[in-house]
């Protein structure tokens, strides 16, 4: 007996690793996609490219708003759900929960569709005046809300059977169709018809909608293509248990609503941006609507879009550890609690504090890669880089109390932090102008991390000190790397123009290479890295004969 639960718990590690495997595949890969469309797109957008982009993030705030509602964490409810009946061998009550949620996301995704194309005349106002470019910009995105609610469910049944891969292949197919979209409308539209930046940027929204199609093209095909093996598991189901569905989705939408509010924490913050920025700056400074929207386009996308490439990563890496957290507080572990709490923000910080100074020392070369030379979205993307530790400890720490059945809590802290961005905005934007905003998140966000790590210290015995001295030497390595990294591109841009493109990432490249060198170096010889990664690292050692 004691052997099968050995080989079902191994059976149950190597399932949850895979499915972390593809999971982080699908994550990485559509976020690569998603950073490196830019740089065609924005440079067919000529002169307009801010003004695009502009357009572009204050819909998306709005569509992300309208996509966590749509699917209210519903696809996350119904993966548990049917984990739990396969679990129990009763596989046709999983089936009849799909059948019965695609139609209640459908029903959803009709609805908040039709009203986000109907209030977005009302929605779309750069905080002083309506911009009719907005509301068709916005317009086109809802159509993708219609369908991204059933795509969402699909992949929830196929991780209710721990089968990862279809979820993660279809998020990958689904960005790579919409940057091929967005890509060759804008080509044709700017390129070979000289026609409007608006269009293209209503077409480059449209690929929503193209990918969400594409995603769920291919997992009807992994769902016929499975189809004996479920109709085989439902046919052999024990057929026992009763269960009424309305009674499953009023528990599961009870529970989804703070997700619902937890999820859109980032979104909220670019919110009050989007609201106040322009009104705020424009009683301040004198300059024209347009140069104004494209002051906001540097941090509030520009900008935020690469610093959540590296936010994405190393959440990502972290979070791994939060369905451990999850069974831990189920069983009552506080022992096991602490230590995996402790674990993950260790991993997370080795990750991100490298991760944001290297991005603040070569934001030059790296913004012009991207967007083309900008002194002012150089130094935007600079504080933004050190935004992303702020952003990426945020995400972490309302995974940790989530996995801990703190919503409660989470939402109170989320409340807090909003409330003093908001009181915070126009004195930050007084004092900083456009690098108001940053700071006034950055405040806001650390109000938070500071309440939820004193909450976790008392509470579950998280050993806070162990953290900050790691904290410390990962600091200090980082501040070394930094130095390092500006000495090279410093000497470098002697012989390689930063803002020239193909020059620009030859910097980059060489200059990441000799920061990731120094500091992996340095947090191997003093045995930090062993410390936090603990055997996972020997193989490092090993093949480079390293030594603490």
């Amino acid at each position: 007996m004691e052997e099968e639960n050995n080989l079902n718990s191994k059976d149950t590690q190597n399932t949850f690793l895979k499915g972390s495997a593809w999971m982080t595949f699908g994550s990485i890969a559509s976020r690569i996609l998603g950073a490196l469309y830019i740089i065609p797109w924005y440079a067919w957008m000529g002169a307009y490219g801010n003004i695009a982009n502009a357009l572009t993030a204050r819909s998306y705030n709005i569509y992300t708003i309208f996509i966590l509602i749509s699917t209210a964490g519903i696809p996350g409810a119904i993966a548990k759900q049917v984990a739990k009946y396969n679990a129990l061998n009763e596989y046709g009550i999983g089936r009849k929960l799909f059948h019965r949620g695609l139609v209640l996301m459908a029903i959803l995704g009709v609805v908040s569709a039709a009203i986000m194309y109907s209030v977005s005349p009302l929605l779309a106002s750069n905080g002083s005046q309506s911009d009719p470019r907005q509301v068709a910009v916005m317009r086109s995105l809802s159509y993708a809300i219609l369908i991204i609610p059933i795509l969402s469910i699909m992949r929830g049944y196929f991780q209710g059977y721990a089968d990862m891969m279809p979820s993660a292949m279809s998020q990958f197919v689904e960005q790579f169709a919409r940057v091929v979209w967005m890509l060759l409308t804008a080509f044709v539209i700017m390129q070979m018809q000289r026609g409007s930046y608006v269009h293209a940027v209503i077409q480059s929204n449209l690929a929503a909608a193209i990918g969400a199609a594409f995603g769920i093209g291919l997992l009807v095909w992994f769902l016929f293509s499975r189809k004996k093996q479920l109709d085989s598991l439902v046919a052999h189901s024990n057929n026992r248990l009763r269960v009424s569905t309305t009674q499953l989705f009023v528990e599961i939408i009870e529970q989804a609503i703070p997700f619902i509010i937890i999820d859109s924490g980032i979104t909220l913050f670019s919110l009050v941006d989007q609201y106040t920025f322009h009104p705020m700056i424009a009683g301040l400074v004198h300059a024209s609507s347009d140069t104004i929207e494209d002051w906001y386009a540097l941090f509030g996308l520009n900008a935020n879009k690469l610093i959540m490439i590296i936010v994405s990563l190393a959440s990502a890496m972290a979070v791994t550890a939060i369905p451990l957290l999850s069974a831990a507080h189920t069983r009552g572990d506080f022992r096991s609690i602490s230590r995996q709490i402790a674990n993950t923000m260790d991993l997370f910080l080795f990750v991100m504090i490298p991760a944001a100074f290297g991005m603040a020392a070569i934001s030059r070369p790296i913004y012009t890669v991207f967007y083309g030379p900008d002194p002012l979205g150089s130094k935007v993307l600079y504080l933004s880089a050190f935004t992303a530790i702020s952003l990426g400890l945020f995400t972490v720490l309302m995974a940790i109390l989530q996995g801990l059945s703190e919503n409660g809590l989470a939402i109170k802290y989320l409340v807090l932090g909003l409330i003093l961005k908001g009181i915070l905005q126009f004195p930050m934007i007084f004092l900083f102008k456009i690098y108001g905003p940053l700071v006034a998140t950055n405040l806001g966000l650390l109000v938070i991390v500071l309440l939820s790590l004193k909450h976790l210290e008392v509470q579950y015995d998280f050993n806070l000190n162990r953290t900050s001295r790691r904290l410390i030497g990962i600091t200090a390595f980082s501040i070394g790397m930094f130095l390092i990294v500006k000495l090279v591109e410093m000497g470098l841009g002697k012989f390689l123009n930063p803002d020239h493109r193909i020059t620009a990432l030859i910097l980059v490249i060489l200059s990441v290479s000799v920061g990731t060198a120094f500091y992996g170096f340095a947090a191997l010889k003093t045995d930090l890295a062993q410390k936090i990664m603990g055997s996972r690292i020997e193989n490092i050692l090993v093949k480079f004969h390293i030594h603490g």
